[in-house]
């Protein structure tokens, strides 16, 4: 796997081609990145089991026949949010919907509605794309729920459409994946047809990382740390020797991240290697560094690198 390539004259695909872009939006943990990776059949977007994993905007390029979906990944869209961390990932969620051929709405059918979803729905009415409910995790609702909630959501905004998926299983998704390919316009391709993502590989290094600190971290810490690839050197063997920087806010947060005798921080190396060399389908040798950089959350250049605006 490579960096982004530019598209030749070649890569435009045939003569029938259709190309566009659709967002993914939701509150936090409906299952938008799950979702993601199972339209584009890879790993594109990081997923763990705590809300609020996905901090920036994440493109994934899934094929039908002739034509070429561009996925665009947001944060979760939730109240409340008090840290410029918080507003800036959902002004990211809500900057996605302008500009794209159509817009999903995923939401989680065991929650259901509640004032969270209510807020989103009001927000989506004001879209000008095409707007599809998904219904998610259908498997684990009773159907009579579904077809009520379903019927209460249409009530509220008018969508062109309704999917009842699994993510997770893949129930549901090749409906899904044929609609819309359907529904985005001709015209040529923006990537070549192998390509699976539109993110640099120092970036999707850095988000292997934060996934493992999301899975082997204490509940709140996650939230407080940022994943930056520093070095990203090819080796003559074909290896690549990767070195990352673990930003905290404070002090005492580096010594559960590093833990007793370093062994947290080697559990959280060894895994993240794992993905990588996974995902890269290379040799990695990766090491982490960790630091404490107080109010790294109000630092430009950081949100810059993470694919963030820096807002007020």
């Amino acid at each position: 796997m490579t960096d982004v390539p530019p598209l030749t004259t070649g890569d435009t695909g045939p003569e029938n081609a259709r190309c566009g872009f659709v967002s993914l939006v939701g509150s936090p943990n409906a299952g938008k990145s799950t979702l993601l990776n199972a339209l584009v059949g890879a790993k594109i977007s990081i997923v763990t089991p705590k809300a609020q994993t996905t901090r920036a905007r994440t493109l994934g390029i899934a094929m039908s026949g002739e034509a070429q979906i561009v996925l665009v990944d947001t944060p979760g869209i939730f109240s409340g949010a008090k840290r410029r961390l918080e507003r800036s990932m959902i002004s990211a969620a809500w900057d996605s919907t302008q500009d794209v051929d159509a817009i999903l709405y995923l939401i989680d059918a065991r929650k259901g509605l509640n004032a969270e979803q209510e807020a989103i729905l009001e927000g989506l009415a004001k879209a000008k794309a095409p707007l599809l409910l998904v219904l998610n995790k259908v498997d684990l609702v009773e159907r009579p729920k579904l077809l009520d909630l379903a019927k209460t959501i249409n009530e509220r905004v008018h969508f062109a459409a309704t999917f009842m998926v699994s993510a997770l299983s893949g129930s549901g998704v090749k409906d899904l994946l044929q609609d819309l390919a359907k529904r985005v316009p001709a015209g040529p391709w923006h990537y070549p047809e192998d390509q699976l993502a539109d993110t640099s590989l120092r970036l999707i290094a850095a988000e292997l990382t934060r996934e493992q600190l999301f899975l082997q971290l204490q509940d709140e810490l996650p939230y407080a740390l940022v994943v930056q690839t520093d070095q990203w050197q090819e080796r003559p063997d074909g290896s690549v020797r990767i070195e990352q920087t673990i930003t905290l806010e404070r002090p005492g947060q580096k010594m559960i991240v590093i833990g007793a005798n370093g062994q947290k921080i080697k559990a959280i190396g060894q895994a993240a290697r794992r993905e990588m060399m996974k995902h890269f389908e290379r040799t990695v040798h990766l090491f982490l560094h960790v630091k404490v950089r107080e109010n790294w959350t109000e630092d430009r250049s950081i949100y810059s690198a993470i694919g963030l605006n820096f807002k007020a």
